[in-house]
């Protein structure tokens, strides 16, 4: 007979090795501590976590989507996304096959667009003693700007770089919810809490129109994985065939939440090339975490549930 989950063990230990989301990155930490309240399942269990060459100040409790194990492939994703952070810190790095404006990438970038940042600029990941974590100093040296990001979402992400870059799957297009119905619904619930025609309702309407001009613009270029180019390719002729479905349509009308939350994960740097001042900044980067927080609580209703299996000629084409 099958253990009650009251019975189980949480799926992480006291003293266990593991990677903990801190921001946007991974570091490697260890649990200090594993609490489960009486009646509480062992999904719902709070973790105090210690980051490695951390001060004891930084010591912080967390739930079970941002710990991962402390395995291969783990560490890898770890280092890639910490890559694909400095490289945005310094886009003039002098690798081949990248603009040093980032507006484009050619197309002998790496294994992956986005994620893979070890890869994607010209040499394979980082193993053994090339694994090395930001330090606190390095930390606080990235100039950037700061965006909050739920932790469902980071998950979200996650397990989106999982399905397309391991298990070779897709998001299906078009989307049962694109990004312009996702920024529409949000304009209609946000609206009526902000004193009609005021400077708020400004901010907000031109916030969503900038997000969806960003998206359009940046999804070719920088939130594709390189596994997704085929699917893009196809549907971008589309867009541009005599086809009624999809005539006239643009990326925002046909790719969903999935894909917009590359780009908001990629905002900072962007917004960091700009000659926003600082004020305009902040206002920005109040605005985007609400939208992010009413995302984060809408995400079943947004996000699919299942990504497709494409055929055997696509992986190939894919790959070629």
């Amino acid at each position: 007979m099958a253990p009650s989950k009251q019975n189980q063990a949480p799926p992480f230990a006291k003293d266990e090795k593991v990677l903990c989301f801190h921001g946007d990155l991974m570091y490697e930490a260890k649990v200090i501590e594993v609490t489960v309240k009486p009646g509480q399942k062992v999904e719902d269990a709070q973790y105090r976590i210690h980051y490695k060459g951390w001060k004891a100040s930084w010591d912080d409790w967390v739930s079970q989507d941002r710990i991962r194990k402390f395995t291969e492939d783990n560490k890898q994703l770890a280092t890639q996304l910490q890559a694909q952070a400095r490289m945005r810190t310094h886009p003039k790095s002098g690798k081949k096959g990248v603009k040093a404006n980032g507006s484009e990438m050619s197309s002998t970038r790496g294994s992956e667009e986005r994620a893979a940042g070890a890869s994607s600029f010209g040499r394979g990941p980082r193993r053994g003693r090339d694994y090395e974590l930001e330090s606190e100093d390095n930390f606080y040296a990235r100039p950037s700007v700061k965006l909050i990001i739920p932790d469902d979402l980071k998950s979200l992400l996650v397990d989106d770089w999982e399905n397309i870059t391991k298990n070779n799957q897709l998001v299906p297009l078009p989307h049962p919810h694109p990004v312009t119905k996702i920024l529409e619904d949000y304009g209609r619930y946000e609206t009526p809490k902000r004193p009609a025609g005021s400077s708020h309702v400004d901010i907000l309407e031109e916030t969503l129109a900038g997000l969806k001009e960003y998206f359009d613009k940046s999804l070719g270029r920088i939130l594709l994985y390189r596994f997704e180019r085929a699917q893009y390719t196809d549907m971008h002729k589309k867009w541009n065939s005599n086809d009624p479905e999809f005539q006239g349509k643009s990326p925002s009308d046909t790719y969903g939440p999935e894909h917009l939350m590359r780009l908001m994960v990629s905002l900072p740097e962007l917004i960091a090339q700009t000659n926003m001042d600082q004020q305009s900044v902040n206002r920005l980067r109040e605005e985007l975490a609400k939208f992010c927080t009413w995302l984060s609580k809408n995400t079943t209703e947004y996000f699919v549930s299942n990504y497709e299996s494409p055929s055997q000629d696509y992986i190939q084409k894919a790959k070629d």
